[in-house]
């Protein structure tokens, strides 16, 4: 049923628990499983200076590479990628170019007004996206 499966991450806890989720996927299905990391540029971090946003890719870089090492060690083809831009449009534009089938991703059990007033990438994703997104849902 899937042939190409996008796990995007920034690193974060309930990340790594959902990409649990999306390598049983991928075993499953015998599937492709991309790893995408994406530089939010538009963050105060990197849009301070250069050095920072190179630290930023770098570390993006080693965190795809650890969980592709995880995948291929079961067994998994892993695609790995980091790119830099606006979280969620980068992530629709990855699964679209790449012809990703799915997209497995991550949100909090935040209440409404809380996900109202700081924004979910995991929503934004569902929303704006063409593929079909797999939330892994972790309460805070």
């Amino acid at each position: 049923m899937y042939d190409a499966i996008l796990f995007p991450t920034d690193g974060s806890a309930g990340a790594t628990r959902a990409f649990d989720h999306a390598l049983e996927l991928a075993e499953d299905q015998e599937a492709t499983l991309h790893v995408l990391h994406v530089v939010d540029v538009l963050s105060p971090g990197a849009s301070l200076h250069e050095t920072i946003r190179e630290r930023m890719v770098e570390r993006g870089g080693s965190l795809v590479e650890t969980l592709a090492a995880e995948g291929r060690e079961r067994g998994v083809t892993v695609e790995t990628a980091v790119r830099e831009g606006d979280p969620a449009a980068t992530i629709v534009d990855y699964a679209s170019s790449e012809g990703v089938d799915v997209v497995v991703m991550p949100t909090h059990g935040r209440r409404e007004l809380t996900k109202a007033v700081l924004g979910s990438v995991t929503d934004k994703v569902v929303r704006t996206g063409d593929v079909p997104v797999l939330v892994a849902t972790f309460e805070d």
